[in-house]
């Protein structure tokens, strides 16, 4: 019996499933982010506070530059997830791409974005 060499249409659908709540939340997530960084709620009270609170003012910045590297961060996600998605459709999806041999189903369940199997993952460091 050979090798499976890539994954069945049905599998694909649903990794495609997982990928795409995950996508979902990220986006969501990625929307509460930039709505911080740029106070699109709407709840600030930069227009009437005094601005001799210096401390209270580094405090925001500080705040804000951390919403910015983890919008940054949520943006790359999404675009890890959209590549999977691509993979998807052109059914390459969970080969490794170091080995060329199917990456475990567990290992795409937690990490759905995931493109080296372990014993790749591992070399690499």
């Amino acid at each position: 019996m050979s090798e499976k060499t890539r994954y069945s249409d049905e599998e694909l659908k649903e990794f495609k499933d997982i990928i795409q709540q995950k996508l979902d939340k990220a986006k969501r997530d990625y929307e509460l982010l930039k709505n911080t960084i740029t106070s699109g709620d709407g709840n600030d009270t930069q227009d009437t506070s005094p601005t001799f609170k210096v401390l209270e003012e580094g405090a925001a910045v500080l705040s804000k530059e951390e919403a910015g590297k983890l919008a940054q961060r949520q943006l790359k996600f999404i675009q890890h997830l959209q590549a999977a998605m691509v993979r998807i459709e052109n059914k390459t999806y969970g080969i490794c791409r170091e080995t060329g041999k199917l990456i475990p189903k567990e290992r795409l369940r937690a990490v759905p974005h995931a493109t080296l199997c372990i014993d790749a993952k591992e070399k690499q460091k």
